[in-house]
């Protein structure tokens, strides 16, 4: 796969399972032995933030890496992180994530959020709507 390819393959992937909340689309996009890890980090996420949207600031490849830059929001009306639901929102929160791709599937990821950020948006009434 091209690097564009593996950057539209990381695309589908936050459109379709961190957006649109299809988890059955980790199988087509994760490869086999990730794909459990893949769907135990963004389900609790979901149901948690039901609203969530990640945003696509960058994507930027090179070889068989994408790294994508975020901008991620949602309301809170589930559990998170041992703290219970608020109905808060957050907007904005920085994310970057590195992907591997290869055979035309993630195959490891990593990622560096702003939690710090979410948490005291959730904490101070929530971010403008």
């Amino acid at each position: 796969m091209s690097v564009e390819d593996n950057k539209r393959l990381v695309a589908r992937a936050v459109g379709e399972v961190i957006n649109g909340g299809d988890l059955g689309a980790v199988e087509g996009l994760f490869a086999p032995d990730i794909a459990r890890t893949a769907r135990e980090w963004v389900a609790p996420f979901r149901a948690a933030f039901p609203d969530v949207r990640m945003q696509t600031v960058a994507l930027v490849g090179e070889g068989d890496s994408v790294v994508g830059h975020f901008r991620c929001s949602g309301t809170q009306t589930g559990p998170w992180m041992g703290r219970p639901a608020t109905g808060r929102a957050f907007r904005d929160v920085r994310e970057v994530y590195w992907f591997t791709v290869r055979g035309g599937r993630i195959v490891d990821w990593w990622g560096l959020e702003d939690n710090d950020d979410r948490r005291r948006q959730l904490r101070s009434g929530g971010a403008p709507a």
